[in-house]
């Protein structure tokens, strides 16, 4: 005969909590609400350490200081993408000017022009004419 479980709920039977995705901003205004709602009442006590007013309040701080954290290395994060996208910017239009002045003094079928990656003129494949079929009616 199996043995009687006497204590069914064990803490394998509690849902996993998925903690590498971002909690919605719905669920964190709704526990605010709580934590604020928790604020009034006056004779709250309980044993479990992780609920404490206190415990709550530290974890409320350390919630809200590390978002303005992060709030701020974005901030930086995208000051420092815009930075570096218009150096690309700059730096792409100084070569497609360099590519001008090599075309201007060497010419546009030199081995200069080649070097820095443009097409010798005498290279280009000429367009060749389409043979017109005739349509018969």
């Amino acid at each position: 005969m199996g043995t009687l479980n006497m204590y069914p709920y064990t803490e394998t039977s509690m849902p996993t909590q998925d903690t590498t995705r971002r909690l919605s901003r719905q669920t964190i205004t709704q526990d605010t609400t709580s934590l604020h709602g928790l604020q009034t009442i006056i004779n709250y006590t309980t044993t479990r350490a992780d609920a404490t007013e206190e415990t709550l309040q530290v974890a409320y701080q350390k919630m809200l200081t590390l978002q303005q954290v992060e709030t701020e290395k974005l901030a930086l994060y995208r000051a420092a993408t815009d930075a570096a996208r218009l150096a690309e910017w700059e730096f792409h239009n100084a070569v497609l000017a360099m590519k001008e002045v090599v075309r201007g003094q060497y010419g546009s079928d030199s081995d200069q022009a080649q070097a820095v990656g443009l097409k010798k003129k005498s290279d280009r494949k000429r367009p060749s004419r389409k043979k017109s079929v005739a349509i018969a009616s």
